[in-house]
């Protein structure tokens, strides 16, 4: 069996990336501008621009933080130069998990053997995951609380779910869910819920069965909604939609991070829970968002709702947000709760008789409020 290293990492610190949408300046389509972004980002943020899956998608990351605070900053010095250099090439850069009249067809796969690869086994499934999100990562002590955190926190994930959820159009019609987005990537192989894993051990004895059977090749192949993230010695939380607005992008990393600490530090014990219970979960928060209902095996939130859930976990995690000093930042979770979600603020804005296009302009000029 092989080994598996977890990198030093400082426990709470904290990884940020947002997949955004590259859309021609006037006409509002998804567009394949990565390349010509990339290409002339400043060399202060170059090294945190990043190509994804299709020329259609940027991702921005951070550097290593030691606070929400820090990733703020550092999200609104990268995020508008990146945006500038879109502007100078004739595009705009869109903060939602799906493009709401996109064609598959049209998307363009970026460049790389690893990209060449995973499209030539996806087929039609690869060219329908034109999807963006939020990931978070969050250092871990040591390899055996990581675990522990991908095994507790994974109860918990339609409650983050359900706040973040902007994805309720495809190809030009409205699916009936919130996030769609989360379906589309269920289609994938090796994603979705991980499951227990119980111990590193466990962990390694799971990744050398893949890999000596030639499911996967490397740990990233995983497309779990958390997984381990053995070369960062963090947990990589990537269940979420990407927030419509900066705002309640950051309250969900405070929160996730919050989240992650008081598993680590056992506020609550993971054990093994019924799949078919996970999934309903998932599944509420995906096609109901915060409406969703919700049920906690664990007993850490009482509650009936995604949205009450949700309201439960700011009281239980009130000591750990306190603790890194994030409120101001989580404050922005109960504003979600009373102003809804972007999903909700997208069909909203329909109901009210804008296309798409206005759609889009509306909540592109939000996203910085």
């Amino acid at each position: 069996m092989a080994v598996i290293d977890f990198a030093d990492s400082r426990p709470f610190t904290l990884g940020v990336e947002l997949e955004f949408q590259v859309l021609a300046e006037t006409s509002l389509d998804l567009v394949p501008g990565a390349p010509a972004i990339l290409g002339d980002v400043p060399g202060f943020c170059r090294e945190r621009v990043a190509p994804e899956f299709l020329q259609s998608i940027l991702e921005v990351q951070t550097g290593v933080c030691s606070s929400v605070d820090e990733a703020a900053d550092q999200l609104r010095s990268f995020v508008p130069a990146v945006e500038d250099v879109a502007r100078r090439h004739g595009y705009r850069l869109f903060s939602a998990s799906l493009h709401p009249f996109a064609e598959p067809a049209d998307q363009v796969l970026s460049a790389g053997e690893r990209y060449l690869r995973i499209m030539d086994e996806l087929q039609y499934v690869g060219r329908q995951f034109i999807s963006q999100g939020l990931h978070v990562h969050v250092g871990m002590a040591d390899r055996e609380t990581a675990i522990r955190v991908c095994d507790g926190i994974q109860v918990y994930l339609p409650v983050l779910l359900g706040l973040s959820t902007s994805s309720p159009y495809f190809r030009g019609e409205d699916t009936g869910l919130c996030s769609y987005r989360t379906k589309l990537f269920e289609a994938l192989p090796m994603a979705g819920i991980a499951g227990y894993i119980g111990s590193w051990q466990g962990y390694e004895e799971e990744i050398s069965m893949l890999r000596e059977r030639g499911i996967i090749r490397e740990v990233r192949d995983l497309w779990w909604d958390v997984r381990p993230s053995p070369g960062f010695g963090t947990v990589e939380i990537r269940a979420c939609d990407l927030p419509s607005r900066f705002s309640e992008v950051m309250a969900l990393v405070g929160l996730i991070q919050a989240l992650a600490a008081a598993i680590a530090e056992q506020r609550l014990r993971p054990q093994p829970v019924s799949p078919q219970l996970l999934q309903w979960n998932k599944w509420q928060a995906a096609r109901h968002g915060l409406r969703g209902q919700f049920v906690d095996p664990l007993g850490l939130l009482e509650s009936a709702t995604v949205r009450q859930a949700a309201a439960a976990m700011l009281d239980v995690l009130a000591p750990w947000i306190d603790r890194f000093g994030s409120g101001r930042w989580v404050a922005g979770v109960r504003s979600i709760l009373e102003q809804g979600t972007g999903a909700e603020r997208q069909r909203a804005l329909v109901a009210r008789g804008a296309d798409f296009r206005e759609m889009i302009r509306t909540l592109q000029g939000e996203y910085w409020q």
